[in-house]
């Protein structure tokens, strides 16, 4: 995923009390409202009492947190025969219609990637350093570990950081978006994801399926929220009737990013702020034995944070809900690509040298 700029160091200062008002100053302001109550009375409407001068309103504060603070715990996963190593929704496995999974990087037969000597790895998109025939393999080993026919066919889109959807049939065109939906039984559609949050779709009722690739750019362009309502447009599809998954994502924990985020999510959701942290490095020795990194340098030389990180599972589970999802009807499947480089390819975590995972979802034939 392309990573926003890191963030500056952000200055603290205090910003000064407003000064106290001269004594009658309160005073004088209510009777020179009295007129304009009157006048908002003949027309039926009072004017809103204010707790104090000014109305203005400061923003939420931005919550101090440690990166273990909001580390995800790495999620379960199963095994196939083949080896290729996966993370099902528990909650779905007994909804024997629905195919569905999130991959790993464990299983396959790419070496691009790993260190040398290590086994074969699960690269599922087709990229420069890999050879053709080695992603065709390892979808195909996806493929029969989610359905249990490696021909299952497989549908992606060529993704462009964006809200565009597409309705998925059987044909694999090179389409520029990076959402799919389908009531198409006997396919498999998917994301490719390597730090961006996948989120799964399905309509309990009417057995239709989709699949958004939700980077932050398709986060704040709503691309969750649109999808549901091209669901609704396209196959009548109800909030209440629909379950969801946000799959496995760069977290909290390790997604620095700078001001302009901020500003670009608090333009489009009134909890944007809340999304948002700010994260503290921790080092355990100086945790330990703080006295022993004490300097003298004047303030303004020595390291200072914090860092802000956002929350992009978070973001799409909020959407989820204001487009009118149940909470109970939301799977956090957890697990943060950076921390867990072991399990997962990660852009950020490798800087740019990754393989990618495959979300896919799909119907039984």
């Amino acid at each position: 995923m392309p990573s926003p700029s890191h963030a500056s160091p952000r200055s603290r200062r205090k910003v000064p009390a407003d000064p106290p008002s001269p004594s009658g100053a309160v005073e004088t302001g209510r009777i020179a409202s009295r007129p304009l109550d009157a006048l908002l009375e003949t027309a039926g409407l009072t004017r809103s009492p204010r707790s104090k001068s000014g109305g203005s309103v400061s923003p939420a504060r931005v919550q101090d947190k440690l990166p273990e603070e909001l580390r995800a715990a790495e999620p379960r996963t199963a095994i196939a025969a083949s080896g290729v190593q996966w993370i099902p929704v528990p909650a779905w496995q007994k909804r024997k219609w629905l195919w569905h999974g999130f991959s790993t990087r464990r299983g396959g037969v790419t070496t691009c990637y790993a260190p040398d000597g290590a086994p074969g790895e699960l690269n599922l998109t087709f990229a420069p350093h890999d050879e053709r025939e080695n992603v065709l393999r390892n979808r195909g080993l996806f493929a029969e570990a989610i359905t249990g026919s490696a021909e299952t066919p497989l549908v992606t889109v060529r993704q462009i950081h964006s809200s565009v959807l597409v309705v998925a049939g059987t044909s694999d065109r090179a389409c520029k978006a990076d959402g799919l939906i389908t009531d198409r039984p006997g396919i498999l559609i998917g994301v490719q994801t390597a730090d961006c949050t996948p989120v799964l779709l399905a309509d309990r009722k009417r057995k239709v399926v989709a699949a958004f690739h939700a980077g932050w750019r398709g986060t704040v362009r709503r691309i969750v929220e649109n999808g549901i309502g091209r669901m609704r447009l396209e196959f009548g599809s109800k909030p209440e009737d629909l379950i969801a998954a946000v799959g496995p994502g760069i977290g909290a924990c390790c997604y620095q990013v700078g001001e302009e985020l901020l500003s670009e999510f608090e333009s489009q959701f009134v909890y944007g702020r809340e999304l948002f942290h700010e994260v503290y490095d921790s080092d355990p020795v100086k945790a330990k034995y703080p006295m022993l990194f004490l300097t003298r340098r004047a303030p303004g030389h020595s390291p200072i944070g914090p860092g802000l990180h956002l929350d992009v599972a978070e973001a799409n589970r909020r959407q989820l809900l204001d487009a009118g999802l149940k909470a109970e009807a939301i799977q956090m499947v957890g697990g943060c690509t950076s921390c867990h480089g072991e399990l997962f390819f990660s852009h950020r975590g490798s800087k740019g040298h990754a393989g990618r995972m495959l979300n896919v979802i799909g119907i039984r034939s």
